[in-house]
């Protein structure tokens, strides 16, 4: 008898006698020892081979008891089993025959911790294969279990959920058309898991108006809060070309279908505010779930009023500021995040607000809400901060439709708080320029306008027309902010008479001159000074760098750079010098208008 054979017949027989031992115990008498050997036995059948005997032990009637108290032993052993052999394999579908029986026959509650230790114990590209087999023996489990029952579901979503986070998310077409990892199938097949536990709510709660068993609604409710912040939050939803079944927007389309047949939806998206947060003892912990629900809620705003999910059960009834109002929490939220994905529903989220409304028709007491200040503050760091160009313009022309839909005092108070928190000459200058076209639309005659003509403008243009450190200030750092403000003083020279001094700039020339003209004037002579020097310099000693190839080394942001050749930091230093020509003749013109006016109106009193 060959060897392999003979080990296999050993397996067989092992089992056999424990099996005939145990079927002439009672339930309460089996030992520990009897658990082990089984569990040994049933391992080394599955191992060799020889699941078709082990399937047929456990599918004889008479081991019905051993098989209840004893079989969740042999899921370990199984799933291991089950990924060793290919698809087509009879010995694997004899091993899934298994998992089918052993789901059937045994202690609900031990079968139940059986299953969720082995999903706690998959990791990495097995992860969604283990959850996505063990996720109808763990239904078939839970539907038997009486005590406990929203607990054990809750405790099975909540531990599927951390396995599938660390995960990462498909994004591209390509990726999610691979699905690599099993991702995308996996968290559909969580949701048809689910489904019977929301039809129990569903079913209970239309039997009474007063249903009170609100653990298990609450568990279903975690697990679709923890979907909407992995995978949903990171995930793209947009529709794809060449993929007729997203696999992402069904998941999301059956996530929201369940709030809503819970009845959460429209509260979470509504009065999430007003709802109790659960007390936790542990500071840190209770930070955590609120930036967990604050992620979640966010997402959930970007699927209803941006991709459309569920529309057809949204009342109709909210204004347009409204609903910018519900959704600046989430908007704030998603604006601080840096991953494109998030980032960019923040964008669309704030970006569908806005072109509900019509122009100048929010209201300014809508900037007494600190989220009104905040997120408007987040899209100048995206415009200023963010490596990727399409975002920072995206940015840019979200701010302008920001601007857009204030009334006259709402945009006058936009503008003095961004000018004073921004802390970018470039994006001060766009301010600047918001600035200048509302004076313009001041001065029209179908315009009522206060706020950008006399006191009210003159308090502004103390803040525009200033340099932050007089004479020291960095002209170039700040060469956006300064041609703005020249322009702006120059349209308001050239618009406005002395004699009708209708925007208030001639009451307050005298301080413009002294802390804006002037010091810029001397600034500017300061600065070509010692860029003319720094040419010069470079000029000189030119043929003493090329003689012995020196070149000067510039680190950004803690990276060394390309090394600048003499030429290059020449180039640099004349690009600096025309900045300087270019806001010098701006000032000279500016000068030089106020002169002639000032002249003529003297002319005309003497």
């Amino acid at each position: 008898m060959p060897e392999e054979h003979s080990h296999t017949i050993m397996a067989v027989d092992e089992l056999q006698a424990i099996i005939q031992r145990c079927q002439i115990l009672e339930e309460a008498d089996f030992k520990g020892e009897d658990f082990n050997l089984f569990q040994v036995a049933g391992q080394k059948c599955l191992e060799d081979g020889y699941a078709a005997q082990l399937l047929e032990v456990i599918q004889n009637e008479k081991n019905k008891v051993i098989i209840k108290n004893m079989g969740w032993n042999l899921i370990s052993p199984l799933v291991r089993c089950i990924f060793m052999y290919k698809q087509e394999d009879d010995k694997r579908e004899h091993c899934l025959r298994i998992l089918d029986q052993l789901a059937q026959l045994c202690n609900p509650k031990e079968l139940f911790l059986g299953l969720l230790e082995q999903i706690e114990q998959t990791s990495g590209d097995q992860v969604c294969q283990t959850v996505m087999l063990l996720l109808q023996p763990l239904q078939t489990v839970l539907l038997k279990l009486q005590n406990k029952k929203a607990y054990s579901v809750g405790l099975s979503l909540a531990m599927i959920m951390n396995q599938l986070t660390p995960l990462p998310v498909p994004y591209t077409k390509q990726q999610i058309q691979e699905d690599k990892l099993g991702l995308c199938r996996c968290c559909n097949a969580v949701v048809d898991f689910a489904k019977p536990f929301v039809n129990e709510v569903v079913k209970n709660m239309e039997k009474s108006s007063e249903y009170n068993d609100m653990e298990l609604k609450e568990e279903l409710i975690k697990f679709c809060m923890k979907s909407l912040k992995f995978p949903l939050l990171t995930a793209q939803l947009e529709q794809l070309e060449g993929i007729e079944e997203h696999p992402f927007r069904n998941f999301a389309t059956e996530i929201i279908d369940i709030l809503w047949n819970l009845g959460e939806l429209i509260p979470l998206i509504f009065v999430h505010h007003k709802s109790k947060s659960p007390h936790w003892e542990d500071q840190e912990f209770a930070d955590m779930e609120r930036k967990n629900s604050a992620d979640s809620l966010a997402c959930l705003s970007y699927l209803i009023f941006v991709q459309h999910f569920s529309v057809e059960c949204f009342p109709v009834v909210f204004s347009p500021s409204y609903l910018l109002l519900c959704n600046m929490t989430h908007i704030e939220v998603l604006l601080k995040r840096t991953e494109e994905s998030v980032l960019s529903k923040g964008l669309d989220l704030f970006e569908s607000c806005l072109l509900r409304m019509e122009d100048n028709s929010l209201l300014h007491h809508y900037l007494e809400f600190r989220d009104f200040i905040n997120v408007p503050q987040d899209l100048v760091k995206i415009m200023t901060l963010c490596p990727m160009e399409h975002m920072r313009k995206k940015s840019l022309n979200i701010l302008q439709l920001f601007i857009d839909k204030f009334d006259t005092e709402g945009k006058y108070t936009l503008f003095r708080c961004l000018l004073k928190t921004s802390n970018h000459a470039g994006v001060e200058g766009y301010i600047i320029k918001n600035i200048k076209d509302q004076i313009h639309l001041a001065s029209t005659k179908e315009y009522d306008n206060i706020w950008f003509t006399g006191h009210h403008l003159i308090s502004l243009l103390d803040l525009v027309l200033s340099l932050p450190e007089g004479a020291e200030t960095d002209l170039l750092q700040n060469s956006d902010r300064i041609m703005a403000s020249l322009n702006l003083l120059r349209y308001l020279v050239i618009k406005d008479c002395e004699s009708d001094n209708q925007t208030g700039v001639w009451t307050t020339l005298g301080k413009i001159e002294q802390n804006f003209l002037k010091p810029l004037r001397v600034g500017l002579n300061m600065s070509k000074a010692h860029y003319e020097a720094e040419i010069k310099n470079k000029k000189e000693n030119r043929k003493e760098a090329q003689s012995s190839n020196t070149v000067c080394s510039l680190t950004v942001s803690g990276e060394k750079m390309q090394p600048m050749t003499t030429g290059m930091q020449l180039q640099v230093l004349h690009s600096a010098l025309f900045t300087f020509d270019l806001i010098e003749s701006v000032l000279a013109r500016v000068e030089e208008l106020i002169e002639v006016k000032t002249k003529a109106v003297m002319d005309e009193n003497s």
